[in-house]
């Protein structure tokens, strides 16, 4: 069964708030839409558990605490980029090439460690859950060869 999460949820961290409000207002509306992709991904898969919403390098991040299934998602705003926003996964976890590999061209990808999207970008939806379901489920599937963890997560997503 799927659960369907009160996506407009309200930040309950206020130091993440402020970083939210702080950003121009087109660009806070995608990374919000990025917040609500990665809450609604946790939300349906099972033994991910509680989203711990923080900041981490001054950047709103994502982390499993409870479960620890998942390696830590961040998102922001590209600082040198007005028009350009990345969702940050953990580079020594692979997850990147993963996706490059999955996804070569649906992505603008940015080294082993972001995908980047202009603010006229149309997202992939259903494809960026996935590499969002690969990143809460890493610690967990980890040890799995690539074919079968993406397996675990078209299951889920």
């Amino acid at each position: 069964m799927v659960k369907i999460m009160n996506v407009s949820k309200k930040i309950k961290n206020s130091d993440v708030a402020a970083v939210f409000n702080s950003y121009p207002k087109k660009i806070r509306a995608k990374l919000m839409f990025l917040r609500k992709l990665i809450l609604e991904t946790a939300d349906v898969i099972e033994g991910v558990g509680e989203i711990e919403e923080t900041l981490k390098w001054g950047e709103p991040s994502y982390l499993t605490p409870k479960t620890k299934s998942g390696s830590t998602i961040r998102i922001n705003r590209k600082k040198d980029q007005e028009e350009q926003y990345a969702i940050y996964f953990k580079c020594t976890a692979n997850l990147v090439p993963a996706f490059k590999e999955k996804f070569p061209r649906e992505f603008n990808f940015e080294g082993d460690r972001s995908i980047i999207f202009n603010i006229e970008d149309e997202i992939p939806i259903k494809k960026l859950k996935k590499c969002i379901a690969l990143a809460l489920t890493y610690h967990r599937n980890k040890k799995l060869n690539a074919t079968d963890r993406w397996k675990m997560v078209e299951k889920n997503i």
